[in-house]
């Protein structure tokens, strides 16, 4: 099957039941999206598929044939860092790093989705992402830091 991953195509031979979690990590060696809870519970999995939010330790990589997958190591873009990547060193908003491609992807999603977002929005557009360090403060500070500099509403 093919996937095309962070913009490049990629022939990928998987079983059935492979999870697309695996094929990204052992397959085509990009690490950054991490297997935590394996259940699609805490978010740390998270890429983009079409540009939607998604839980690799749930989606099979079968289900992915032709489909555009995102993960945090193509989030960037020319050398520069996405303004969710600027954002979250800038405001400080990780600890131990374990969650956060997860929550850069949400994040970057929901900007996508709603440039604009009010703290609420932002709460309930990342509550699918869960850290264990408690730095959610710092986090909703960081994707409404980024998103006061997005222009993708034109």
């Amino acid at each position: 099957m093919r996937l095309i991953v962070n913009g490049a195509s990629h022939e990928v031979a998987a079983p059935d039941h492979e999870r697309l979690l695996t094929t990204l990590r052992e397959g085509l060696h990009l690490t950054g999206t991490k297997l935590v809870c394996g259940r699609g519970e805490c978010g740390a999995c998270t890429v983009l598929l079409d540009g939607t939010r998604a839980y690799s330790c749930l989606t099979l990589t079968a289900a992915c044939d032709g489909r555009e997958v995102l993960t945090i190591e193509g989030l960037a873009r020319d050398g520069e860092l996405h303004p969710v990547q600027q954002a979250f060193i800038d405001h400080d908003a990780l600890q131990c790093g374990f969650c956060t491609p997860g929550q850069i992807l949400a994040a970057a999603a929901l900007l996508d989705r709603q440039p604009h977002p009010t703290e609420a929005d932002v709460r309930r557009g990342m509550s699918g992402n869960l850290c264990r360090c408690g730095a959610y403060p710092k986090i909703v500070r960081a994707v409404l830091a980024a998103a006061e500099g997005n222009t993708a509403d034109g």
